[in-house]
């Protein structure tokens, strides 16, 4: 079955990151589908049923987000909360997603050395994203653990003077992280 990909992203076309993730899945439209929620629910009123819908006809559930104040977009626990109900992701007869697939896609605009026990936030990402993990397993769900870019997500881009990349080299690197984040989904 193919890959559902929740993609949130407040500003996508500005994202570098996110933005060649979602231009690299797509790519592959028999593998997987990108669901953009802040495309499809702007004004953040979200279609519980045609959500629950999507994920079911899908066989693994991908959530992909820039992480926010070291936590997911706003509209994306909206939509944790308003999709994953009780009867139907969890509780007893609530099984949707029992045993799928399910991991996390972030780009972290902080250097991977601050997110570690003696760097400047003394949290791995892998603690603070703790509570998807926590709520996956809650529905029984099987995850998978996350992919992870890690740096300002203005870099690596063109549009970048402080940048001190060569171009060739920024380019090499976001090209091998949309290559390394197909694999990942691939081999989940």
């Amino acid at each position: 079955m193919k890959t559902l990909v929740i993609v949130t992203h407040p500003n996508i076309e500005t994202s570098i990151i996110n933005k060649r993730w979602v231009q690299e899945l797509k790519k592959y439209p028999e593998k997987y589908t990108v669901h953009e929620l802040h495309k499809i629910y702007p004004d953040g009123n979200i279609d519980v049923k045609k959500e629950q819908q999507l994920i079911e006809s899908h066989g693994n559930l991908i959530l992909q987000f820039p992480v926010y104040w070291f936590n997911c977009p706003p509209l994306l626990k909206k939509w944790l909360d308003d999709v994953f109900t009780y009867g139907w992701a969890y509780g007893s007869k609530g099984d949707k997603l029992k045993h799928r697939k399910a991991a996390l896609a972030v780009s972290a605009g902080i250097k991977k050395e601050n997110y570690s026990k003696e760097g400047r936030y003394h949290y791995t990402l892998e603690q603070i994203l703790s509570p998807f993990e926590t709520t996956f397993r809650y529905c029984d769900a099987n995850y998978r653990s996350l992919f992870a870019f890690y740096g300002k997500e203005n870099e690596p881009g063109e549009n970048d003077p402080s940048s001190n990349e060569p171009m060739n080299s920024t380019l090499n690197i976001l090209e091998k992280s949309a290559q390394d984040y197909l694999d990942f989904i691939d081999n989940l």
